[in-house]
Order: C-alpha cells, then sequence, then structure tokens
C-alpha cells in the first residue's frame, strides 16, 4: 500500500498512462468522460459482479450494442478509483502500472469486452 496522491498527481498519473498505452487500443475511444474519486459509491459497487474491491468502472453502453438510433447521448464514463488502487499497490512504479491496467481495462470494456476476452488478450500480447 502507497499513500493516495494528490488529485492533481492521480490525474497527471491518468494522463500518462492513457500517453503509455498503445494507440490501437485508445483509437476510437471517441464519447468518453475519463475520471477519478477517491473511492466508489455504493450504487457503483452494486454494478460490479461480486461486490469486491473495484479499482475503475465503465458506464456507458459499449460499441458492440449501439445501434442505428445511438445519438446524441451523454458521453460513456470510465472512473478509477484512487484509494483501492493505492491500497493494492506495492510502491510507486506498481501503483502507475496499476493505473494503466485499470484504465486499459476499463476502455476494453468500451470495446464491448467481457473479462474473458480482456484477459486472453493480455495473454497474448
Amino acid at each position: 500500500m502507497i499513500a493516495p496522491p494528490t488529485d492533481a498527481e492521480f490525474n497527471d498519473l491518468i494522463a500518462r498512462a492513457m500517453d503509455e498505452l498503445p494507440p490501437g487500443r485508445i483509437k476510437g475511444l471517441d464519447n468518453v468522460a475519463i475520471t477519478y474519486a477517491d473511492n466508489p459509491t455504493p450504487e457503483q459497487l452494486r454494478k460490479t459482479r461480486d461486490g469486491g474491491l473495484l479499482l475503475g468502472l465503465y458506464e456507458g453502453i459499449p460499441l458492440t450494442k449501439r445501434g442505428a438510433g445511438y445519438n446524441l447521448v451523454l458521453p460513456d464514463k470510465i472512473t478509477l478509483f484512487k484509494i483501492p488502487l493505492a491500497t493494492i499497490a506495492r510502491d510507486e512504479e506498481d501503483f502507475r502500472e496499476q493505473i494503466k491496467h485499470t484504465l486499459w481495462h476499463e476502455i476494453a470494456h468500451f470495446y464491448g469486452l467481457d473479462h474473458d476476452d480482456i484477459r486472453a488478450r493480455e495473454r497474448t500480447e
């Protein structure tokens, strides 16, 4: 566990993680707000499969489920949770890697990938 960074530092780390992701992973990422919070809300926790530790959350309509009527909608939202990420991090470098991994995981949900698909892609990279 590390001490959680300030909001400004966390925001900078998220921006750095975005810059470090392969371009193919963020190509087509449109109408998505990437934000952060200290912890998930009770409502966000209810959206998880097992109610466990929540590091990030994608809220929106994945690309694979959008139809012809998908227009004039609010942006999808990816939220990274600072305190849970800091809790699992062994050190500052691991914290940065956890942010990048969690960000990719939530972006993958935007593309319509489920957890099995994400794990399979991670094994082949």
